[in-house]
């Protein structure tokens, strides 16, 4: 009997594995400990592939071949260290996908900055005519893609939970945009683990490949060695010398023979850490044969990334600005720094070791007040009492912004960027952006 290829999670990428299994013609089993989406559900009744919901059924999983795991379950799951134990081996659906393509693979992984550049760049590669498909931690599943057509690229946002699972996949053109601590709960609170786990993305490259990766980032400053790839290496920071870097007030990128130089001020999206981004994305674009002047105009008129700097409404002069995408101290650093107005900042959610007090510093130039906005606020309260005048507490979305609004004066900005998870109070990021786009809409018609 021909074993099985297990599947753990039946989301968009388990779907989509199970689907891109079912076309070539493998036994396929999908196991979701939690209650499986009617859209998912109906697609494997429609295939004909064998499920479970509610439970993990051990001795059918033991038996499995190989075994594909959602990004979300940790290696530290008791069936993830059974599987381990046993020798089974342990993908990711990128790693099962990349089987099954000749496409050029653009990989970006990094703390900060990777679902702008994912975008960003394939909004320019599509603008340019390519046949590049959006797909990893945003777009579609690029299993599922692969029951269509093969596309000619994929540009792929990859988190370190997807490359802990990825052991013989290459990566064409790969972009670090930065490391800093995040997630360190998966990683036994130790920094250099989650280092090593974002440079698995190097694994498997050859002279022909790119490596992407900034040269300005502290971590990667220190940490980056010429034998971690064989790719050509095309570092970018502000200062010469880099593949991009700053000439004035023009940026200047140069990929052998192509050179882009444009102006600052025709980068569509503002603030440094959007400048870094554009530098990712133009090497990678000179790399795989955008023109410069194509790459001039997707750069310039890339409007943004949902729940990221997100401005939702001005209320009585008061902005209101939806950063529930940073989920991360860094990324709340990022989103403080850009602010050029007085600062009413909700933040909190489901703590990840977070150190807060690299923040310290434009909390106590920019910020008026502080919302806390989670079930456990303690730690946020403690960090910031004394650096922030007036420090708030509450325990849900409503509340938080009634406190916002209440302290907010004419010329301020009530920021949403929690540097926390949401999985207290929300779903996701999503659903708490969404939301809070929602009620500040609702104030707006009152």
């Amino acid at each position: 009997m021909q074993k099985e290829l297990v599947i753990l999670g039946a989301g968009e990428s388990g779907v989509g594995a199970a689907l891109l299994a079912k076309a070539n013609s493998i036994a396929v089993f999908v196991s979701d400990k939690g209650l499986i989406a009617p859209r998912f559900k109906k697609e494997l009744l429609d295939a004909g592939i064998s499920f479970e919901e509610g439970q993990h059924s051990e001795s059918r999983i033991m038996a499995a071949s190989e075994v594909i795991k959602s990004p979300g379950i940790p290696d530290s799951a008791t069936l993830i260290k059974a599987l381990d134990a046993a020798s089974i081996p342990v993908i990711s659906d990128i790693e099962f996908a990349l089987r099954y393509t000749k496409a050029h693979i653009i990989g970006i992984t990094g703390s900060n900055g990777k679902t702008t550049t994912t975008l960003w760049l394939h909004h320019i590669l599509q603008s340019a005519g390519f046949d590049a498909v959006l797909s990893g931690n945003v777009g579609v599943s690029p299993c599922r893609r692969l029951t269509q057509s093969d596309p000619a690229i994929f540009v792929m946002e990859l988190s370190s939970f997807q490359l802990d699972r990825m052991y013989n996949s290459r990566i064409n053109t790969a972009i670090i945009t930065n490391i800093t601590p995040d997630h360190l709960d998966r990683y036994n609170y130790r920094f250099e683990d989650y280092i090593e786990a974002k440079y698995r993305i190097l694994s498997n490259q050859t002279e022909q490949d790119n490596c992407i990766w900034s040269a300005d980032d502290p971590t990667l400053k220190q940490s980056f060695r010429g034998d971690r790839t064989a790719a050509r290496s095309l570092p970018f920071a502000l200062k010469a010398p880099a593949a991009a870097f700053l000439n004035g007030d023009i940026l200047h990128v140069e990929v052998g023979n192509a050179v882009l130089d444009m102006p600052l001020d025709k980068i569509g999206l503002k603030g440094r850490h959007n400048l870094y981004n554009a530098m990712a994305l133009a090497l990678a674009g000179l790399s795989v044969g955008v023109s410069p002047k194509v790459l001039i105009a997707g750069i310039s008129s890339f409007k943004g990334v949902e729940h990221r700097l997100e401005p939702c409404a001005e209320l009585e002069g008061v902005l209101y600005i939806n950063d529930s995408k940073a989920t991360n101290v860094d990324s709340t650093w990022y989103a403080l720094e850009s602010m050029s107005r007085p600062v009413v900042w909700i933040a909190g959610g489901t703590d990840k070791g977070n150190d807060y007090s690299v923040l310290k510093e434009f909390a106590k130039q920019k910020v008026r007040a502080l919302i806390c906005m989670g079930v456990d606020n303690r730690k946020l309260i403690k960090s910031f009492e004394g650096v922030i005048p007036e420090v708030i507490s509450t325990d849900s979305l409503d509340e938080a912004l009634r406190a916002a609004s209440n302290v907010a004066k004419k010329g301020d900005v009530v920021l949403l960027s929690p540097a926390c998870a949401s999985f207290d109070l929300f779903k996701n990021y999503e659903e708490r952006g969404n939301l809070f786009r929602q009620k500040v809409m609702e104030m707006k018609k009152l």
